[in-house]
């Protein structure tokens, strides 16, 4: 993959989790919808996570190659 599509793949999971966070209703964290948008929000960090540990290992293979 390129930098730029791993960039872009970032850039939805950010909107993403922006977007749910937005949904949030603080007073019942856990109840009904806001569930759902806490679980969003965990699973667009953990691909943003996913997105730059797959960018940092293909430099350092790109860096062992030459």
């Amino acid at each position: 993959m390129s930098k730029t599509f791993i960039i872009v793949l970032v850039a939805i999971a950010l909107a993403l989790a922006i977007y749910n966070i937005t949904l949030l209703d603080f007073n019942n964290l856990f109840e009904g919808d806001s569930l759902i948008a806490c679980i969003g929000v965990l699973a667009s960090l953990c691909a943003i996570v996913i997105l730059l540990i797959f960018n940092t290992s293909r430099k350092i293979s790109e860096k062992l190659k030459n």
